[in-house]
Formats: structure tokens, C-alpha cells, sequence
């Protein structure tokens, strides 16, 4: 009988044998990776992430903060108690100054460029016909807004005296 068994490991396995030992192998090696993946993962998810400073609290709300804000304007709500626009201090500044002063913090943004029809600073042809209607009816535009123009520029917490002063020193630098 041992002489049986000899023979029988010299020669080799069978194919049955074979196919037997392939099969536990492969189902083996599923069964590790299976087992490596989970390690991975309860351990990777079970780390504390609280001495990470990417991970923190504040630098997570930083990430997901708005780029930007919108503001809807409505002239018909209460205005804001505000400063006005701080103007460039000097003692008994002139009205051309204040003027200067507001069109370069508020005005020039549109009236440099053009922008949506708004007449450019210092174009005679554009603003011939506006100045033509007078200075009341383009202080009450300034004031209150016309067309794409919002009141006040956009500032309403500018002074009127301090729209006037913008709208004189564009009317000036056009005539």
C-alpha cells in the first residue's frame, strides 16, 4: 500500500485534484484581498482627523464660504443709517474737489467706460443733450436713478450735496 502512495505522488495529481486546488486557491485569494480592503478602510475611517489643520472646523467653513454676495436694491426701502462717503480731507475744500472726489470713488466706474449707455466722462457730444435739460433735472437724475443709472450710483448713503458736487464736475469736464 505504501508502495501505491509513492507511486501515485510520482507521478503527480490528477486533474479533478487539480481543478480542486486552483479553485481553493483563487476563492483564497479573494478572500484576501477582501479581508486587506477592509483592513484599509476601518482603519483609514477610524483615523482622527482633529490634528490635521486642512481638516479642521475653520478650514472647511473657509473652503465652503460664497465667493460673493448679491444685494437686491429696492430705492422703495428704508435707507441705511451710514456714513457718508469719506471724502478727501482738507480745510475748506472746494465743491470741484468733493466733486472730483465722489466721481472717482463712485461714478467712474460706469461713466469712465460707457457702460450700459452712460455718458463717458469728458464726451461733449454725449453729454450735450443731458446738460441741455439742466442741471435740476440732472441732479434729480443723479438723486433718484434713470434707466440702467441706480440712485445715487449705487451708494445710497452719499449725501445729496456730494451727488450735485460729482454731477457739476462731469458737467464741467464735457463743456
Amino acid at each position: 500500500m505504501i508502495k501505491m502512495k509513492v507511486a501515485r505522488l510520482q507521478r503527480g495529481m490528477s486533474t479533478i485534484e487539480a481543478t480542486i486546488a486552483v479553485a481553493v486557491g483563487a476563492i483564497g485569494m479573494v478572500f484576501a484581498i477582501v479581508l486587506l480592503v477592509q483592513y484599509a478602510t476601518t482603519s483609514y475611517a477610524a483615523r482622527d482627523a482633529s490634528g490635521e489643520s486642512a481638516m479642521s472646523h475653520e478650514a472647511i467653513s473657509a473652503r465652503l464660504k460664497p465667493v460673493g454676495e448679491i444685494s437686491m436694491y429696492d430705492p422703495n426701502a428704508p435707507q441705511p443709517v451710514a456714513a457718508a462717503m469719506p471724502v478727501a480731507a482738507s480745510t475748506g475744500a472746494a465743491a470741484g474737489d468733493k466733486g472730483e472726489a465722489t466721481f472717482k470713488g463712485v461714478c467712474t466706474g460706469c461713466h469712465s467706460a460707457g457702460v450700459l449707455g452712460s455718458p463717458k466722462f469728458g464726451d461733449k457730444a454725449a453729454w450735450a443733450p443731458r446738460i441741455a435739460q439742466g442741471m435740476d433735472a440732472l441732479y434729480e437724475h443723479a438723486i433718484k436713478g434713470k434707466n440702467s443709472m441706480p440712485a445715487k450710483g449705487g451708494n445710497p448713503a452719499l449725501a445729496d450735496d456730494d451727488v450735485k458736487a460729482a454731477v457739476q464736475y462731469m458737467v464741467k469736464a464735457a463743456k
